[in-house]
């Protein structure tokens, strides 16, 4: 099973997201745009994992959301990876939250200690818009920067629990699954 770790955007936030970046799919089209029903945040991506570890997984996950209480995470603002000359990645920020770091951190100790390699990169938290396939011309990035500085959307999510995910790839784009979630505590 192709496996992730995940926060889930309630269905409202996601349809907010989509409305406030139409004029990025308006300026880019051909760009590969995430459907709303997809749009996430990954905690941490696991790749190919076999299926009888999944509860193992869980278990470790729920572990770690145990100790962490639900928060308020904030989201807005459009950029790209590395940077809009040469995108890769058109994305939604999320504010720096000290909460959602050490969720984070936790997560990744957690997963190391099931044998995953720790992730060599800076935790960026963000909800990805849409991917590059092919490089876009300099000025329609330029003017995909332009359209993104213009979007004001601030919205904050309640996170109330981390979600194993899985991923089932497909000519249409991926599927995902819910495959186990752990619970947060309330304040």
């Amino acid at each position: 099973m192709r496996l992730f770790l995940a926060i889930n955007i309630p269905h409202v936030v996601r349809l907010e997201i989509v409305a406030a970046s139409a004029a990025l799919r308006d300026v880019a089209p051909e760009l590969g745009w995430v459907a709303e029903d997809r749009l996430h945040l990954t905690l941490r991506f696991l790749g190919e994992v076999d299926e009888a570890r999944v509860s193992e997984i869980a278990a470790a996950v729920s572990g770690v959301a145990g100790r962490h209480r639900e928060l308020a995470m904030e989201i807005g603002g459009i950029g790209a990876f590395p940077n809009f000359r040469r995108a890769r990645v058109v994305w939604m920020g999320v504010t720096h939250e000290a909460r959602l770091e050490l969720l984070h951190h936790d997560v990744e100790l957690a997963c190391e200690s099931l044998g995953f390699e720790v992730e060599g990169r800076a935790f960026r938290p963000h909800l990805t818009l849409a991917r590059v396939k092919t490089p876009p011309t300099e000025d329609r990035l330029r003017a995909l920067s332009r359209a993104g500085k213009k979007i004001g959307l601030r919205t904050n999510v309640i996170v109330r629990s981390v979600d194993l995910m899985s991923s089932e790839l497909s000519r249409s784009g991926p599927t995902y699954r819910t495959v186990a979630s752990a619970a947060l505590r309330r304040n």
